[in-house]
């Protein structure tokens, strides 16, 4: 691969022992193993308040809104790892879009999304893995100019399904998360080469 792509990588999780964020750590093995050069962050270091349009116009963004816009302007790839809370996308990982889409300084609306492609994945202990709060997430990233890839995984009975070295008992599951790295970092590559 002539051209080496860029990659944020991230869980929309701030516990520690987060399944989700081990789930991003296997796609981004399979990035790097591909080619690529991945960030990985956790958001629990960019913590943020929830977003408030009076709060942006009274103190403009927050440092850590700017922090998280400059990691993800630097890198045309993203890899998420999306837990499910009640059905849905977390808080932490609306509130760290919801932020992080805002125009500032004269940078074009949308500036550290559009143009991005992603891969989605989540894990969770219930029955369907988190599946559906992939389909808002695939939705939301949609809506701001994210291509979003086909391929995503979710990982039911995510309690079970991690041994203690953060990689997925499953061999099948294994070799397909890092499977989603590597197909995002080779789409990278031809989309940007």
């Amino acid at each position: 691969m002539s051209y080496t792509p860029r990659i944020l990588a991230f869980a929309g999780s701030l516990r520690a022992e987060s399944y989700n964020k081990k789930l991003v750590k296997i796609a981004a093995s399979g990035a790097e193993a591909a080619g690529a050069r991945v960030t990985i962050i956790d958001l629990s270091e960019y913590r943020l308040p929830i977003f408030d349009e009076d709060l942006e116009k009274a103190d403009g963004m927050p440092v850590n809104g700017r922090k998280l816009k400059d990691l993800m302007l630097a890198n045309e790839g993203l890899l998420l790892a999306c837990p499910e809370y009640n059905s849905s996308i977390t808080a932490v990982l609306k509130n760290t879009i919801d932020w992080t889409s805002r125009a500032q300084n004269g940078e074009p609306a949308l500036a550290c999304y559009r143009g991005k492609t992603a891969v989605i994945m989540s894990a969770s202990p219930g029955a369907l893995g988190g599946l559906r709060g992939l389909v808002t997430v695939r939705s939301i990233l949609g809506n701001i100019q994210v291509t979003v890839l086909p391929n995503q995984i979710a990982i039911a009975k995510a309690n079970e399904a991690f041994g203690p070295d953060g990689n997925l008992l499953d061999e099948a599951k294994q070799k397909a998360v890092l499977g989603l790295g590597e197909t995002l970092a080779r789409t990278l590559a031809k989309l940007h080469a």
